[in-house]
């Protein structure tokens, strides 16, 4: 077994939260890579030689790998495993479900080929029914890949699409969707998603009774919240606590890990959370 790279951490007499050593299975931070900004070895290799005891996972949003350099690809997803980090496509591939299993399954074979780890299965764009879903998440595991299905109550989801658009759109039942979850776990996927828009992005006043139906029927281990805002990943953890499983944007990987440690915040966060080892 690879031994995993960890840093060393200054102040270790300080008091702080309680967290796991990698590989965790609760309070995990997943971080957005190339989408909004670039994101190559150099730059992801000094984010892991500062602060990967703290990242789980990370993301490629948008399909943006599909048009990069296939060996810088890899050099970047070997350099997560270093660090015990796996690697998610993002929800990229609900573009190709559209043209049938076996592009599905191509896709699958050159993610796996590629050293990603983590296949996300998103249908923000499109609509398919739960037990093709299932099918997706059993072509996934057949080729020895996690299968992370996204789910949300949004009609219409990702992409950065307005507010006005998504309210147009509608939602669906949060009762049918926690439904939908369940199967996924019992087909034995890795984790569930949560979508945010509709939840709390794009959402006026916030729909705080989603993420709480989730985690009561679910399970808190089982569930990642998209929380890129700073806003937003304050409040999962203040009412959710510091092991709660977040996404957020890897310029923000520090700042959440300060919220989750219980070394600094605002004043909404700062000295309230706290854990008992």
């Amino acid at each position: 077994m690879t031994k995993i790279k960890t840093n060393p951490i200054a102040f270790e007499w300080l008091q702080r939260n309680h967290r796991e050593n990698k590989p965790r299975s609760r309070g995990l931070t997943e971080i957005r890579a190339a989408y909004y900004s670039n994101f190559g070895p150099g730059y992801f290799r000094d984010i892991l030689e500062l602060s990967g005891n703290y990242v789980d996972s990370i993301k490629f949003a948008g399909g943006s790998f599909t048009f990069m350099n296939p060996q810088r690809i890899r050099a970047i997803n070997e350099l997560a495993h270093e660090y015990g980090t796996l690697v998610s496509t993002g929800g990229f591939i609900e573009y190709v479900l559209r043209y049938g299993r076996e592009a599905v399954r191509k896709y699958i074979t050159e993610c796996r080929e590629l050293g990603f780890d983590i296949i996300e299965i998103s249908t923000g764009f499109i609509t398919i029914p739960t037990d093709d879903w299932l099918r997706v998440i059993e072509d996934v595991q057949q080729a020895g890949l996690r299968a992370k299905p996204e789910i949300g109550v949004q009609f219409g989801a990702g992409g950065d699409t307005s507010k006005s658009q998504l309210e147009a759109e509608g939602q669906q039942d949060t009762g049918y969707a926690i439904k939908q979850a369940r199967r996924f776990l019992d087909a034995g996927a890795y984790m569930i998603m949560i979508e945010s828009e509709g939840i709390t992005e794009n959402a006026d006043p916030w729909r705080v009774d989603v993420p709480a139906a989730f985690i009561n029927e679910l399970g808190l281990e089982s569930l990642m919240f998209e929380a890129a805002d700073p806003a937003v990943f304050e409040w999962y953890i203040k009412n959710y606590g510091p092991e709660v499983n977040l996404f957020v944007d890897h310029s923000q990987l520090v700042q959440l890990e300060c919220y989750r440690q219980g070394i600094w915040g605002t004043n909404a966060i700062w000295g309230r959370v706290t854990t008992y080892r």
